[in-house]
Order: C-alpha cells, then sequence, then structure tokens
C-alpha cells in the first residue's frame, strides 16, 4: 500500500468490483425517510457518543441514486449518505463518531489492536446504515492518521474483512482534490477559488482559475496537531496562543500560492467557529472582526463552557482555539478579510466523484478536480449568497 507522503500505502477504492491498477474502487450512498439511519450503538467506554446531524431532503420524482462515504480523519470518523441528482447531494444522514485517530498515532505511532477494533467496529455499522438505506456505492476514505500510522496495512486489511469495504488510503492531493469537488459540486469556477481543508493534523489546499487546472498540496498544520504541541492549559493563555501563531504562520509560508477571489474553508473547526458568531450562523462567513470576536470568547472560556453555551462538541471544544488560529493565519496568507464556510467537503466529493467515474475515480480525479460539466446555470456557485473573498 501506499501511504503518502513519506509511507506509499497502497490505495484501493470500491464500487462492489476489483479494479485494474492495484485498487479497489468504493462508493456509497443511502436514502432514509428524513431520519438517521442507525441506532445501533458503540460501545463508550474511552469513546464520545457518534452524534447525528439531520439534514433535510425532498422527495424525487424518481428513486434517486444513493451514496454513502466515510471519512477516517484525524477526530473524528464520520458518514455521509445522500441522494444524488447531477451536481446535487440531499443528504440524508450525516453521523460522526470521535475515536480519536489522530492522537494514538501522534502518542505511538500506530493505532493498535484497541483502536483498530473500535474502527472496524463504527464502520460496520455504518456500512450496514448505507447498505440497509440501498446504496449503490460505499466509499471509505483514510486520511492524515492512516497516511501516518505504522499498522496502516493492518487497519486497510481490517476494515475490509470485516465491512467487505477497501480503505482507499489519500494522498494529501488526493484529498484535496475530493475537498473542492465537494465544495463545487463538480462545477467549473466563476473565479479564482481557494479551498482549505482544516484537519486535526494536517490541512489540504486546491485552488483552480477559471478553465484551469487544480493544483493541490497538504501541509502537517491541524488544530489537534497544533494544540497537544502548545496548549499548556484551558482555555489556552497569551503565551500558548503566540507559540501557535509563531508555528501557523512558519508552516503557511510553504502553503500553495494563490491568489483567490474566493476562499472557502471546509472542516469542524470552521463550522463551530461561526456558532460563536450569531452573524457567522445566518450567513455562513467569517471576516476579520468577527473572528477576532470569536477568538475574544475562545481566550476567556473553556472546553466545558463552549459545549454548554455554544454547543460545541466537547472534543471539538478543547481544539477550537488552536483552529482559530490557523484561519487567522490563513486570511493573513492570503491577504483576505472576508471567507466563507462551506458545510460540503470530502465526503461529499467522495460521493460525486465514485458516482461520476466509478471504479476510476482516482485515475481521473485531478481532472474531475476542475469540473467536468460546464453548467452556466450553476456558474455563480462558488460565489454563494455571503459572496467572495474580499481582499485587504
Amino acid at each position: 500500500m501506499h501511504l503518502c507522503p513519506g509511507h506509499d500505502p497502497a490505495r484501493s477504492a470500491t464500487n462492489g468490483r476489483s479494479a485494474t491498477n492495484g485498487r479497489k474502487a468504493t462508493n456509497g450512498r443511502s436514502a432514509t425517510n428524513g431520519r438517521s439511519a442507525t441506532n445501533a450503538r458503540i460501545p463508550t467506554d474511552t469513546r464520545i457518543p457518534t452524534t447525528t446531524r439531520p439534514r433535510p431532503w425532498t422527495v424525487a420524482m424518481t428513486a434517486p441514486r444513493i451514496g454513502a462515504a466515510v471519512d477516517l480523519g484525524s477526530n473524528s470518523v464520520h458518514l455521509l449518505i445522500a441522494a444524488i441528482d447531477g451536481h446535487e447531494l440531499r443528504p440524508l444522514v450525516d453521523e460522526s463518531v470521535f475515536l480519536g485517530l489522530g492522537a494514538a498515532v501522534d502518542g505511538r505511532s500506530h493505532l493498535g489492536a484497541a483502536a483498530r477494533t473500535a474502527l472496524v467496529e463504527a464502520l460496520t455499522l455504518y456500512a450496514a446504515t448505507a447498505r440497509g438505506l440501498g446504496a449503490q456505492t460505499i466509499t471509505f476514505v483514510g486520511t492524515e492518521p492512516i497516511r501516518r500510522a505504522a499498522d496502516a496495512a493492518m487497519v486497510v486489511a481490517e476494515v475490509e474483512a470485516g465491512t467487505g469495504i477497501p480503505v482507499d488510503v489519500l494522498t494529501h492531493e488526493e484529498e484535496a482534490y475530493l475537498t473542492l469537488v465537494g465544495v463545487t459540486g463538480g462545477r467549473s469556477v466563476a473565479s479564482e477559488t481557494l479551498v482549505v481543508d482544516i484537519g486535526g493534523g494536517s490541512s489540504e489546499f486546491c485552488a483552480v482559475a477559471p478553465g484551469g487546472i487544480a493544483r493541490a498540496a497538504g501541509l502537517l498544520l491541524g488544530s489537534n496537531g497544533l494544540s497537544m504541541r502548545y496548549a499548556t492549559a484551558d482555555p489556552p493563555g497569551s503565551a500558548d496562543l503566540a507559540a501557535m501563531r509563531a508555528a501557523t504562520q512558519a508552516q503557511l509560508a510553504d502553503a500553495l500560492d494563490a491568489a483567490p477571489v474566493d476562499l472557502a474553508i471546509v472542516g469542524g473547526t470552521a463550522s463551530n467557529l461561526l456558532k460563536l458568531t450569531p452573524e457567522g450562523v445566518a450567513d455562513r462567513a467569517l471576516d476579520r472582526r468577527r473572528l477576532t470576536a470569536a477568538m475574544a470568547v475562545l481566550a476567556t472560556s473553556d472546553a466545558a463552557t463552549l459545549t454548554e453555551t455554544f454547543r460545541v462538541n466537547p472534543v471539538r471544544a478543547r481544539l477550537l482555539p488552536a483552529g482559530a488560529v490557523i484561519v487567522e493565519g490563513l486570511m493573513r496568507r492570503y491577504g483576505v478579510h472576508r471567507l466563507r464556510v462551506s458545510e460540503s467537503g470530502l465526503r461529499e466529493g467522495a460521493i460525486l466523484v465514485a458516482d461520476h467515474a466509478g471504479r476510476a475515480w482516482r485515475d481521473r480525479l485531478p481532472t474531475m478536480a476542475h469540473g467536468w460539466r460546464q453548467d452556466p446555470a450553476s456558474d455563480d456557485l462558488m460565489s454563494a449568497d455571503n459572496g467572495p473573498a474580499i481582499r485587504a
């Protein structure tokens, strides 16, 4: 397997058939009557229970295609099942469970037997949910913790043995491409666009201009890694935040070069920062004034207060100050004072490309990333109601 970068994990993709270049291809979607589809429980002795965010959908005139994708991330393992209508997705089930895979790898360089068992249990439930809802494709994608895990080969083997679905261990670039597709819906962009997915262990960057080829890169800069290295208190003190800012600035010096008209950020950090800014919840945008206000809240509120007052997941609350520092650094690095927060990202992208390209999606991903069909009626998708990023 190819574990990228540094490792080279064998990649696999599934849609129920073996692929030809040493990979398999996976895709999965499912439909439900407006309800979350699983009520099975994962043992919670060492984990936070699965959280579900029901998302509305409307009934189509004909039975839609259904796809599912699961992201094995540093903080959470996240399931999305959606009905597919061209470039549009109607989310049916959106669930996550916090397994802390990134922290496990940070602590011992591998997941270990107990963490692998917990992961297989979670993915078995997710696969059953997707199949029960009629998903034609189910895709499992491994990100930063699986790329770095010394026992990644065992993770891939045990997950496939337990669920019948291979894990595609993504490179940084593939992860960024999928995130861009999720944000754009697979459409061409109308202006230079940069999408950044802030994860727990890394951040992925993908830039594309109208008619251009998408460019992607990743940085080992994430909210969990930054917190573990520099946060000594809850909430972090001024010295902790200063150290985080310095480390972020140093890392972002090597970030993908771009001059975005539209800067979109993706991930739990971004969506939870919105909860601290009532205006941001309304238009899903962050500007420097709103971010400053949110960081003032973070400087005086511990994780328990953030959970109680703003309904931030307890694990996410501990990481949010570091995530805010990364967002602040992105605004400075790219010279914008306003950005938008996208609800769509990696999982949506995985569902769309698997539906569009089948088992060959990984081979075609760099090309598909800049959009695979012109849709004049939707060319302004990237300039949503809250508008593009405004350059300083």
